[in-house]
């Protein structure tokens, strides 16, 4: 039936139900010749089509159900039955369009690649810069790349430079080269201009071969294959048996044509497609778009979900996850100063600057006289200081205080990058930053594995650790690092060989792994990338857990389908029976064979119908009430970071407990009022969402340990009221405030996936 394209599917119908109708008009005028000759026009269009489907299923060696259409036209043509095949043709024309509708799928195109690829690269001769197409750029020609622009091949710096390397290897966080490293095409300057020495033409680059990637994975696909032509392997003989032995044992050819008309499949043409669409439908409304009924079946028969690690399990963008400060220098203080600055910076990591102040609630003032540092970072005035952040050779130079070593090692430990700050010309602190785990991921998984799918894998260019750490987060079977776009497209290649495959991801690295699996999951509700392109499926909504309410919806849709399909078929064979017993001429059979189509499609439209989905539906005032929790846990979280500073500051050598004084009296203001009311309101909500209360046992399980070490830390502080600390009252205090800083972490990583995340509408991590 793909031979009808466009609009002709649409215009066969009209054409069809036009010759019907105006057949019984004529009928009802008492015109006979022109009831004859529109009844008979409609059955040649019918048999005109139904010949060039089956002889395109012949071609292409496929079983199909089209003989049946042919062998019923012909037939109601020879016993002299046109109005039987004028209602034939129109079952069909019906299922035309339903399934244009229901299977059409998006092309995957390499347009955004394409877009995307540089079309002139600025070459250098001498002192003058020549702007000439990439086509012509040479192995060792000079080129500049200015800030912002893609990197047009692949080069050799001559000088140090930062970029973006997501759209190759899925890391959000910016990298640093020095003179001499070697850079791909593909990659943004995300710092100033830098020089690089071409090392391979255009076509040879990195950039070049992800597109030949997408186009050889896309051509290796395999096209869906209709319900009905997997069922024709067993009905088209045992009509045709049927049909020729009513005829063989009455002697009649129109008993024949009787079971070939109620026998022509349309509750295969038209359940399962309206069953598919309700389907795609059902989904859309979750902010899932599946490109047609091929990609629905194949996400249902999914078993291995594969993800990659940036922007889908990952936020997707650097966050910044802590604030270090030298002695006496307030952490929202110098937050908020760096924020300010950072309004006006076009550095990359500038925007998770702005943005942890602002989910702290800090006000934040426009600056002046901002002046970039080419390879060093921004400086300028913020309310009478002067504030530069970036490089710690910038700010700090050789000096080597203690928690300049304590921001570094923690950098080393956790993955972490960061953004050194100087007020006034004194190194004040740091800022760390790095990538974190969607809240929503590790329900995301648990959700799959109840939805049926057996192996979760994580496939990511970044390096064994930090994928590692993911996925132990998360929750997954296995971890595939250090892993290029070649690299993915083998590992879904080898996981292909076991079990049915989808893959998710949502960079241009992963548009080749997509286009090879299964079903390829792509995330773009942060902007259109060619990796939706590539897909089948795309999430429009920032929320992976969506993933698992697909995959719930397109198992439903195809059950459906198939009842829808069993009954249908189940009545025309019991109508088959009656024709083939002389009951049922063939006109009688067209009229019955409709109310059957007609009963399919009402089983088969039970797919739009609400079902079981793993997402959760929250009355407006609860959804608004975790939002209000939500903006107090944010402003909390300050409290949280200054616990382990001043845990570091403490020292047996000059022994000041007067820190940790201040630190208990903001505890008791801010932090338990907060844990609290999250008691009383959040945990109650969040059993409301989840339907029981075991769900929330371990919320109220920290809310009261937070309580208890806060206390604990009080009766300690006042022990040594009116007597001298010792060096045992000092280990006592790091201990307890290392171990409630723990503790805290952990509260906050379970508030957030256990109860933020579960607020629909909210993308996220936000």
């Amino acid at each position: 039936m793909r031979l009808l394209r466009g609009r002709a599917p649409l215009l066969f119908f009209l054409t069809s139900l036009a010759l019907l109708s105006a057949g019984g008009a004529a009928r009802v005028l008492d015109a006979p010749n022109a009831v004859e000759g529109l009844w008979v026009a409609g059955t040649v269009l019918g048999l005109a089509a139904s010949s060039a489907w089956t002889a395109l299923a012949v071609r292409r060696r496929r079983p199909s159900v089209d003989v049946i259409a042919v062998l019923a036209l012909a037939g109601a043509l020879a016993v002299h039955e046109p109005f039987a095949g004028a209602m034939v043709t129109v079952m069909l024309a019906s299922g035309q369009v339903l399934e244009a509708r229901a299977a059409a799928r998006a092309r995957r195109e390499l347009g955004l690649l394409v877009e995307r690829a540089p079309r002139t690269a600025r070459r250098r001769r001498g002192d003058v810069l020549e702007e000439v197409p990439v086509e012509e750029v040479r192995r060792g020609d000079a080129l500049v790349v200015g800030a912002g622009e893609v990197v047009p091949v692949d080069g050799r710096l001559l000088g140090p430079g930062v970029f973006d390397e997501s759209a190759l290897t899925g890391e959000a966080l910016p990298v640093e080269r020095q003179g001499g490293d070697e850079v791909r095409s593909g990659v943004v300057d995300a710092g100033g201009p830098v020089d690089l020495l071409a090392t391979s033409v255009a076509a040879e680059s990195t950039y070049a071969g992800v597109v030949r990637l997408v186009a050889q994975a896309q051509a290796s696909t395999a096209p869906f294959v209709r319900t009905a032509d997997r069922v024709a392997v067993l009905f088209v003989p045992l009509t045709l048996a049927l049909a020729g032995g009513a005829w063989i044992v009455s002697g009649e050819l129109v008993r024949a044509v009787a079971v070939l008309v109620v026998a022509t499949p349309c509750p295969l043409l038209l359940a399962a497609p309206i069953a598919v669409m309700s389907g795609l439908s059902r989904a859309a409304g979750r902010g899932v778009v599946v490109k047609g009924g091929g990609a629905l079946e194949r996400l249902a028969a999914g078993r291995v979900v594969l993800f990659d690690k940036t922007g889908t399990l990952t936020q997707g963008r650097p966050t910044v996850t802590g604030v270090v400060t030298a002695e006496g220098v307030d952490a929202d203080t110098l937050l908020r100063l760096a924020a300010c600055l950072d309004q006006l910076s076009s550095h990359v990591l500038a925007d998770a600057v702005v943005a942890a102040a602002a989910r702290r609630g800090l006000a934040l003032t426009v600056p002046t006289d901002v002046c970039e540092v080419h390879g060093y970072g921004v400086r300028g005035t913020v309310d009478g200081h002067e504030v530069r952040l970036g490089k710690a050779s910038w700010i700090v130079a050789d000096a080597s205080p203690a928690w300049v070593r304590q921001v570094r090692r923690r950098a080393d430990l956790d993955g972490s990058i960061t953004v050194f700050a100087a007020l006034d010309g004194v190194p004040a602190g740091a800022f760390l930053l790095a990538d974190p785990i969607r809240p929503d991921a590790p329900r995301m998984v648990r959700a799959l594995r109840t939805a049926g799918v057996d192996r979760v894998v994580l496939v990511t260019g970044d390096r064994a650790d930090v994928a590692g750490t993911v996925g132990r987060v998360v929750g997954v079977d296995a971890v595939l690092s250090d892993h290029d776009p070649a690299d993915k497209l083998a590992a879904i290649r080898e996981e292909s060989r076991a079990a049915p495959t989808i893959m998710v991801g949502d960079g241009i690295n992963d548009a080749p792994a997509l286009a090879a699996a299964g079903v390829g999951v792509a995330l773009a509700a942060r902007g259109a990338t060619a990796s939706s392109e590539a897909a089948d499926v795309v999430l429009t909504v920032d929320r992976v857990d969506a993933l698992a309410d697909a995959i719930l919806i397109a198992r439903r849709s195809g059950a459906i389908a198939w009842q829808a399909v069993l009954v249908g078929m189940g009545l025309s064979a019991v109508a088959m029976v009656v024709a083939a017993a002389g009951y049922l001429p063939p006109a009688p059979g067209a009229v019955l064979q409709e109310g059957i189509d007609v009963l399919a499609i009402g089983l088969a439209l039970r797919a739009v119908l609400p079902g079981r989905v793993h997402t959760l539906t929250m009355a407006p005032e609860d959804v608004a009430l975790a939002l209000r929790l939500r903006e107090q846990h944010d402003a909390v979280l300050s409290e949280v970071e200054q616990i382990r500073a001043v845990a570091d500051g403490l020292s047996s050598d000059e022994i000041d407990l007067a820190p940790t004084r201040r630190l208990l009296e903001r505890l008791e203001a801010t932090l338990v009022p907060h844990e609290r009311a999250d008691e009383q309101l959040l945990v109650p909500l969040v059993s409301r969402a989840l339907g029981g209360t075991d769900a929330t046992a371990a919320l109220s399980r920290t809310h009261a340990e937070i309580e208890y070490q806060v206390g604990r830390l009080r009766r300690l502080l006042a022990s040594t009221d009116g007597q001298p600390a010792d060096e045992g009252d000092v280990v006592e205090l790091r201990r307890l405030l290392y171990g409630l800083y723990a503790v805290l972490r952990l509260h906050n990583a379970q508030e957030e996936e256990g109860a933020f995340s579960l607020v629909p509408g909210q993308p996220s991590g936000v």
